[in-house]
């Protein structure tokens, strides 16, 4: 029977926890000062044995940390004295890191995704400099995330560039040895409910822009109407080829596959769109005007798709014609109110956008025919 509460041990509702503070020596490498587990049990003893483990356990690990920092600072002294600075992580940089990441990831990967990681290089350097690996420090990831903030990338792109960053230092800490904390592991960003909602584009504003689209019939205002009544993505529709309008049968539809250039977002991402409206005009000027295989050769090549080059020109043009805080993915969202407002059953919506189907019944079965998601949206007009 144990009679008071052992060392390390406190309770919450009534089941213990193991906390205990992390020596200051070795709090960089755990990025916290208190490391704190759950015991999953309300009695005493049972949480008194748990907790002689842990603390063997957490003891032996700390004294192995200590003796690889110090082993790493003995190497280091001795090969400052032989006058190398080649060994382990010195005189090793960030574009040294990403030339390994990308020569040892990329080969198995799509053209846009060296495009991407070469991108997310030159924000890091831009922010950092090319330092060496081993002068990495925790604050240098609070930098790099209020140097993205700054520069207007949202939070969720913010954590796209961070999800890269902190997967080129882990590889480069596991292929070179490098004994140094990955500062971008645990960066408090703002969560997606703190980021400015995306707000659909009323119905007068979209009829407004495809008129104005209309009349101007060049290629941004093609893409425009385009995604107005089909409701794309931007990068989807940035990504097609000219073959990819089917416009010869009873229903004209777009047929959004996978390219090399351009992945899709989900597996369901891949559909047939039936055209209507301002996006069926669209799709036949494409066709009739194209001199190229792509059909948006500015924002496409084989290399890759410049989604983000469209968004910023898009956005340019339609920030003086739609309500604060409606930018050109808000087709999307206003897409799907407009389907919601002439009842289209919620299924039929996400086979048209794309979006994933809540439930395992939809695993089952081809999903909707083209007539039948024909006869939703073509109410749309």
């Amino acid at each position: 029977m144990v009679d008071q509460k052992p060392q390390y041990l406190t309770t919450k509702r009534g089941v213990f926890y193991y906390t205990r503070r992390i020596p200051q020596s070795l709090q960089v490498r755990f990025q916290s000062y208190r490391f704190v587990k759950c015991l999953h049990t309300k009695s005493q003893a049972k949480a008194h044995r748990l907790s002689l483990e842990l603390s063997s356990r957490l003891e032996n690990i700390w004294d192995r940390m200590r003796l690889e920092v110090l082993d790493f600072r003995t190497s280091r002294t001795r090969t400052s004295a032989l006058g190398s600075s080649s060994v382990g992580g010195r005189d090793f940089r960030l574009s040294d890191g990403f030339e390994l990441y990308l020569r040892l990831k990329a080969v198995t990967k799509p053209t846009g995704f060296t495009t991407y990681t070469e991108r997310n290089q030159r924000y890091l350097i831009e922010c950092l400099g090319d330092i060496q690996m081993m002068e990495l420090s925790p604050i240098h990831g609070a930098n790099f995330r209020d140097h993205l903030l700054q520069k207007e990338l949202s939070p969720a792109s913010v954590r796209r560039v961070f999800s890269t960053v902190k997967a080129v230092v882990n590889l480069c800490i596991s292929e070179r040895g490098l004994v140094v904390v990955n500062p971008f592991v645990g960066v408090y960003i703002p969560s997606v409910e703190t980021e400015r909602k995306r707000k659909p584009i009323p119905s007068e504003a979209i009829r407004k822009i495809q008129t104005e689209c209309r009349s101007a019939n060049d290629d941004q205002r093609l893409l425009i109407a385009l995604i107005s009544d089909s409701g794309m993505r931007l990068s989807e529709a940035c990504g097609l080829l000219v073959e990819d309008f089917k416009l010869g049968g009873n229903i004209p539809y777009l047929d959004l596959k996978p390219h090399p250039w351009r992945r899709l977002k989900t597996k369901g991402s891949a559909r047939q769109i039936p055209l209507v409206g301002v996006s069926l005009w669209a799709a036949r000027c494409v066709v009739s005007s194209s001199q190229s295989s792509f059909a948006f050769p500015r924002y496409c090549s084989v290399q890759a798709v410049k989604a983000n080059s469209a968004s910023g020109a898009l956005n340019k043009w339609l920030n003086k014609r739609v309500p604060t805080g409606c930018v050109v993915h808000s087709f999307r969202h206003s897409f799907r109110d407009r389907l919601r407002a002439v009842e289209c059953p919620a299924e039929v919506i996400d086979a048209l956008g794309g979006w994933r189907t809540a439930g395992v019944g939809n695993l089952y079965g081809d999903g909707f025919q083209l007539d039948q998601k024909w006869n939703w949206i073509k109410q749309l007009e």
